[in-house]
C-alpha cells in the first residue's frame, strides 16, 4: 500500500531550479514525493537543488520549457523514471519585468509558452493536476483598493502580468477540457534564499559596488505585500493538499494580511545591515520602472478561511530574508 502511495506522489516541477522552485523542490522531497525538474538554467542552478534539497541530478534536466520538444524530454524523463506522475508544478517564467516592457516577446516565449506545452504535454499523458505561480500582477494598479480574488475586470500594466492572467485562462480551460483539479497561486513579493533577483538582493549588490550610497529607483513611497518563501511554499502545499472542494479551478492570493511595508523601511534595512554610514538617495518617480505597481494592498481573507495564515508581517519577512542574504554575502 504505501509503494503505491510512493507511486502517486510523483510530480514535475518545471522552473524548479530558481529561487522559489529549490524551496518547493526541498518541501515535496520532506513529504516523501518523487520529483523531476526541468529548467532553463537562466537564473537558478542544479547546484542548489543537490545541496540544498538534496536531489539528484539524475531527476534534473536542462531544458527549453518554452519549447514543445523541451517540455516532452521532460515529461520522458519522468516516465522513464516512475511508473506515472500524479501533477505538475509550474514555476517557469521571466521574472524581469522590464525586459518583458523592452521586449514583449520574452513574456510571451517564458511565462505563456511554457504554461501552454505544459498543459498540452500533461493532457498528453493523462496528468490530472496543475499547479501554478501566478502574481499579484495579473490585477494591475488598483492604489489603495485591496485585491480580492473576485476583483475585476483584470488589467495587468505589464506584459509580465499579461502573460501571467492569459496563462491563467489557459489553465481554466485545461480544467474544463482534462484537468480534474488546478490551483492558481497569486504571489505577492516572495523574499528569502536562494535570491537570484529582487529589492533586497538589487539593494546589496548596488551597495557592494557603491558602500557609500545607496541608489532607489522611485521615491521610495512603494508599499507592497511581501512574504518569505518558506511560508509562500507551506501556503501553496497546504491548498494543493487539502480535500477536493467544489471548485476545480481554485484562485488563491497568498500572502501577508499586513498592509505591506515601504521601499524606503527596505532600503534602510539593507543599509544599517551592511553600510550604515551610506546615502540613501531616491529618485522622484512614485514606481520604479514601466510596468511597476507602486502600491497594492493583498486581501488574503480566503486564504484564512481555507485555514492558513503566515506567522510573520511584511517586515519581519523582509528582515529575515535580508539577513540570510546578508549571511551569505559575507
Amino acid at each position: 500500500m504505501e509503494d503505491k502511495l510512493l507511486e502517486r506522489k510523483v510530480c514535475i516541477v518545471a522552473g524548479g531550479a530558481g529561487f522559489i522552485g529549490v524551496n518547493l523542490v526541498t518541501a515535496l522531497l520532506k513529504k516523501n514525493y518523487k520529483v523531476i525538474v526541468g529548467d532553463n538554467l537562466s537564473l537558478g542552478s542544479f547546484e542548489a537543488l543537490v545541496n540544498t534539497a538534496c536531489l539528484s541530478l539524475d531527476n534534473c534536466l536542462k531544458v527549453d520549457l518554452s519549447s514543445e520538444v523541451g517540455v516532452a524530454k521532460l515529461f520522458d524523463l519522468a516516465f522513464e523514471k516512475y511508473p506515472s506522475v500524479s501533477e505538475v508544478w509550474h514555476l517557469a517564467a521571466n521574472s524581469d519585468i522590464p525586459a518583458g516592457v523592452d521586449d514583449p516577446g520574452v513574456d510571451i516565449k517564458d511565462t505563456f509558452l511554457t504554461t501552454f506545452h505544459l498543459l498540452n504535454e500533461s493532457k498528453r499523458r493523462n496528468i490530472k493536476k496543475f499547479n501554478f505561480s501566478s502574481s499579484s500582477a495579473v490585477y494591475g494598479d488598483w492604489g489603495n483598493k485591496p485585491l480580492k480574488e473576485s476583483l475585476g475586470p483584470l488589467k495587468p500594466i505589464s506584459n509580465y502580468g499579461a502573460m501571467k492572467l492569459a496563462s491563467e485562462a489557459q489553465i481554466c480551460a485545461a480544467t474544463e477540457s482534462f484537468l480534474e483539479e488546478s490551483n492558481i497561486f497569486r504571489f505577492p513579493n516572495v523574499v528569502g534564499v536562494p535570491a537570484t533577483h529582487g529589492v533586497i538582493l538589487d539593494f546589496f549588490n548596488k551597495l557592494r559596488l557603491t558602500p557609500h550610497c545607496l541608489q532607489v529607483l522611485g521615491n521610495g513611497l512603494q508599499k507592497k505585500s511581501y512574504l518569505h518563501v518558506s511560508e509562500l511554499v507551506d501556503a501553496m502545499l497546504f491548498v494543493s493538499n487539502l480535500p477536493k472542494r467544489g471548485n476545480r479551478v481554485e484562485i488563491v492570493n497568498i500572502g501577508c494580511s499586513d498592509s505591506g511595508i515601504l521601499v524606503r523601511d527596505i532600503a534602510e534595512i539593507i543599509v544599517n545591515l551592511m553600510s550604515p554610514s551610506a546615502n540613501i538617495v531616491y529618485g522622484k518617480d512614485d514606481r520604479g520602472w514601466l510596468g511597476d505597481v507602486p502600491r497594492f494592498f493583498y486581501d488574503t481573507s480566503y486564504l484564512q478561511k481555507l485555514g492558513w495564515s503566515p506567522k510573520l508581517s511584511s517586515r519581519e519577512a523582509v528582515e529575515l530574508a535580508a539577513k540570510e542574504i546578508f549571511d551569505g554575502l559575507i
